[in-house]
């Protein structure tokens, strides 16, 4: 029989994330996303109970956890801000996994037990202005000087790149262009503060508001050799299958804003009255609050799916592409719907829906967008 069940180790991480999400988060969130401030004591907390290390090994000071506990912890974030929840997936799916899983000893020394310890965060720089979902459009160049890498070029929309606490920035540029025209790329670390490094302000953004995101420029920036991130020339192949976990954990994420404004519309219409009447006695806001918890419930189901096939060690390109797009169509329809039943205080910022409304969006564009999951289920089933 299949067992969808929690286990008592993930439901009592669940359990304990959820209370940090709704003692610690709510009461704060609201403040520090109207003034796009970077959520540093919220941060550190969830460093303390050791988030960042979730999926990664002992030895380097991580949890010795699992990807599904991560998606867990994601989801349980994201019920409350995605802001905190896209800062903690980013700085390990994107910041420290790629070290993780790529990287050398030495690497992994070096730079993991910071960043599994939260004390630390990185980012990993692959788009680029005029690239986008065409990420083999790489134009950054590096270019082996001696024993250096030499890098010039310009990277956008990069997470936890420009913190207080970021460390580094692993870079993807073209380290070779073959006689046929194919670029190679390669990934490279580049060390905060390193010289002709430059971190962009942050973005005005519609969502995400405590998220620190930045454009970034090289100009002939420096770093030892050492610093290529697996094997030259399958940067671009690494981060594609980093993407594929990545796209569980976004799923995940959406999958928890979906189920906050769940959470919230619940609570509003056991309040609000109109015509005399509670409005949750009203059949069409009943058939909305349905369809929304439909769509949550599915859409968990899909992310769980594609968790199980990941952890098991099996192929689940194709689920993590389902996932992440049934997940993220979730969140962006609840959003709309939680908005409309609020009315008018759905259009406040002091309300939660307001915030879920705009942060809902960008689930269907990052780590690749809605169309590109299409396209990769389809080319998947073999229709092209």
């Amino acid at each position: 029989m299949i067992d969808f069940r929690l286990d008592d180790e993930y439901e009592a991480l669940r359990k304990t994330v959820e209370e940090f999400a709704r003692s610690e988060v709510a009461p704060v969130i609201g403040d520090l996303y109207e003034r796009e401030e970077f959520p540093y004591e919220i941060v550190a907390k969830m460093a303390e109970m050791g988030l960042f290390g979730l999926p990664f090994p002992e030895e380097y000071g991580g949890m010795g956890g699992d990807y599904f506990a991560l998606c867990l912890t994601l989801e349980e974030l994201a019920r409350v801000d995605s802001s905190v929840a896209i800062t903690v997936e980013a700085g390990v799916s994107l910041g420290a996994m790629p070290i993780h899983r790529f990287g050398t000893e030495e690497q992994k020394q070096k730079w993991l037990p910071e960043l599994c310890a939260g004390t630390a965060l990185g980012a990993f720089g692959l788009t680029e202005p005029g690239g986008g979902s065409d990420a083999g459009a790489t134009r950054t160049r590096a270019k082996l000087d001696g024993d250096t890498w030499v890098i010039n070029g310009s990277k956008s929309f990069i997470t936890n790149s420009g913190t207080d606490i970021t460390k580094l920035v692993t870079v993807t540029a073209v380290t070779d262009v073959k006689e046929n025209g194919r670029k190679e790329i390669s990934a490279i670390i580049v060390p905060s503060g390193t010289p002709g490094f430059t971190v962009a302000p942050k973005y005005s953004k519609v969502g995400w508001n405590c998220s620190d995101t930045h454009e970034l420029s090289f100009d002939d920036v420096r770093v030892p050799a050492g610093n290529l991130v697996g094997e030259r020339g399958r940067g671009y192949a690494q981060f594609l299958s980093i993407l594929d976990e990545g796209r569980v954990a976004i799923a995940a994420l959406s999958v928890g804003l979906a189920q906050g404004c769940v959470d919230e519309c619940l609570r509003y219409v056991k309040e609000r009255e109109a015509f005399g009447h509670k409005i949750g006695e009203y059949q069409a806001i009943q058939f909305k609050i349905a369809d929304m918890e439909v769509r949550t419930h599915t859409a968990r189901l899909a992310y769980y799916a594609a968790a199980s096939k990941m952890l098991r060690g099996e192929p689940f390109k194709q689920e993590a592409s389902i996932a992440k797009l049934v997940a993220s169509n979730a969140a962006m329809d609840n959003s709309r719907e939680a908005t409309q039943i609020f009315g008018g205080y759905g259009f406040m910022n002091e309300f939660p829906v307001s915030r879920f409304y705009r942060d809902a969006k960008i689930l269907e564009i990052g780590e690749g967008t809605s169309e590109v999951q299409r396209m990769l289920i389809a080319r998947h089933l073999g229709v092209a």
